[in-house]
Order: structure tokens, then sequence, then C-alpha cells
């Protein structure tokens, strides 16, 4: 089968995936095997093709936003037929026994891998899965508007729930691509009034057109003080603004895998007050579920631009360069 696959990491302007013949997985017990129809470009997989997530294969098939339909069910399997719409996501699996999982934060499992870097994952035809790291996609949703909740969509609930975001409450959101633009029809939702600070014109544009309450750039004071935070861009001098933000006992969720080094904090100016700074790790199973579940109810429509397998490098690259307006999707089949 077709495959974009990396094999030595490089700047994306190098195009460091190439289209490749791999062979066909087959699903084992209590797998899963997904004919892919599309798959969201997240700036995980820009990590990984960079190399800034270090390589874990000779060869890695990258993608975790992948939405596709069950064409053959491994031995015990229970919970898909063939036939049936499926999302797989980032977390692939996890040990089950650690302390971490059974506590209910198997984000955190030492032995947890990951689809895309792990395993090889959606810049392909069909991929494999355990079916109990399968996701039901509701039927509200389209393919190419479903791929990008699988990871920017789920990552954004979770950074909600770690930046104690309640009903009502007023937030900042620093940057606005992919997982912004779905968290800030999240928030709506819930009737918050959302400031957004980014640095792309097109992204404050979106921004404006999807309802949010105030728009400014990266660096910007927003009007009034913030209850919550949280930073999708992966950049670690926006910390400082941030938090200094932050009304008094907020919360600062830093969603992104990666970020760059953030400079020195002066205590009194951005943490006293119990202003506080957390970091964002994967997610859960249940998290997937609950957002999914919400983003069927609302329901979540996601500003998508296409690309076909073979244009996976340019989509990359118009990832790093700020010049998606939403979220990229590659169409598969």
């Amino acid at each position: 089968m077709k495959a974009m696959a990396i094999r030595t990491p490089a700047p994306i302007e190098q195009a460091p995936l190439s289209m490749v013949e791999i062979e066909r997985p087959e699903p084992g017990e209590r797998e899963i095997l997904v004919e892919i129809k599309t798959c969201g470009v997240c700036r995980t997989d820009l990590h990984v093709a960079e190399g800034d997530l270090p390589p874990k294969c000779p060869q890695i098939v990258p993608g975790h936003e992948i939405v596709g339909v069950v064409a053959r069910c491994g031995s015990g399997c229970t919970r898909f037929r063939p036939g049936e719409r499926v999302g797989i996501a980032w977390l692939r699996e996890t040990c089950g026994v650690c302390a971490y999982c059974r506590r209910g934060r198997e984000n955190l499992c030492p032995d947890a891998r990951f689809t895309g870097w792990d395993h090889d994952g959606g810049y392909a035809e069909a991929a494999v899965v355990r079916e109990d790291f399968a996701y039901a996609i509701p039927a509200s949703l389209g393919d190419e508007e479903a791929a990008p909740l699988l990871c920017a969509g789920i990552i954004g609930f979770r950074a909600i729930k770690r930046a104690q975001i309640e009903r009502g409450a007023t937030v900042g959101l620093y940057g606005f691509g992919g997982s912004a633009h779905i968290t800030l029809q999240v928030l709506k939702y819930w009737e918050c009034r959302v400031f957004v600070m980014t640095r792309g014109g097109e992204h404050r544009k979106l921004a404006e057109s999807m309802g949010a309450d105030w728009v400014g750039t990266a660096d910007e004071r927003p009007p009034v003080a913030l209850d919550s935070a949280i930073l999708f861009a992966p950049a670690g001098k926006l910390v400082p603004p941030a938090l200094e933000a932050l009304d008094r006992g907020g919360v600062l969720a830093i969603a992104g895998i990666y970020l760059s080094p953030i400079p020195v904090l002066d205590y009194e100016r951005h943490l006293f007050y119990e202003r506080e700074l957390r970091s964002v790790t994967a997610n859960t199973r249940a998290d997937a579920e609950e957002f999914l579940k919400v983003a069927g109810e609302i329901p979540i429509r996601t500003h998508t631009v296409p690309f076909e397998l073979g244009e996976a490098n340019r989509a990359l690259a118009d990832l790093k360069h700020d010049r998606i307006r939403g979220a990229g999707v590659l169409r598969i089949s």
C-alpha cells in the first residue's frame, strides 16, 4: 500500500517525507484494520518529521488524526464491526497496570506508545490499532471535519480541563491554529468570554469570524484579567505575558508537546497570588470520549484545508509557516 514515510528527519523545507510502498498491515488479536479516508495534519507530525521528537524507528509513517472505516477485525474483537466509521488518535496503547493507569491518568503511563511515532500512523492507505484505543465518530461530523478532532480537538479539551475552565469564565487563547479554533467553539458553547492573542493576520480574521470577544496580537495584553488561559503557540516567550494577564488564582495550561525555552519568570509579576502554570501531556481515552460527545452535540465545525497524500511535505510546510487557515487534512481515499 502507499504511504508517506520519514527515514531521516530534516527541516520540512527539505521534504523529509517520501512516498513508499509498504506491506499492508494485518490486524492481530483484538485489533482492527482501518481503511483510512482522511488524516489531519498536526504540529506533532512536524516535530516528528524535523526530529524535535527523536526517531524511534528506522522508518515511520506519521499521522494520528485518522478517520476511516473498519475493514477487518482480528480475533476477540467486540466493540466494532466491518463498515463502521472510527477514529485513531495519538495515544495508541498503555500498560494498564502502572500507578498512573490505575489512577485514571493513563496519559502519564511510562510505557505509553503513540500513533505516528512508535507505530505507523495515518499518512497511509490503512492502519491497525487495538480496538479499545479506537473511537466511534459522531454521525453529525463529516470525515474531514472529524479528523482534526482526533488530536487538535482532544488536546484542546484536555487543556480546558487542565486550565480549570468553568462555564461562563473569561479565557485567553494564545495562538490560533488547528487546535485553538476547535477549542473556541467548545468555550463559546459553554458561554465563556474568549480573548484571542495571535500573530497571524489570517488567524485573527478567523478568530473574529468565529465569535471571539476580542482579538489582539500575540504579545498584546487582553482588556481584562483572565480566569484561565491556554498557550497553543510553541513559543516559550509567551509564557510570561500570559501569566501576567491572569487574574488572581488563574491557571495557564500549555497545550503543545514541544515548547521553545521559557524566559526567566519574576515571582511577584507572574506567579504570586496563586497563579498556576500547568503542562498538558497527551490525553486519556476518557478525555477523548467526553470530547467527541460534546463535539457531536455542538456540532463542532472545523475549518479545513485539503491536501492529497503526496502533498504531505507541502502541508507540513504550510503548517510550519502559518499558511493554513484552520487545520490541514490529507485526503487518502
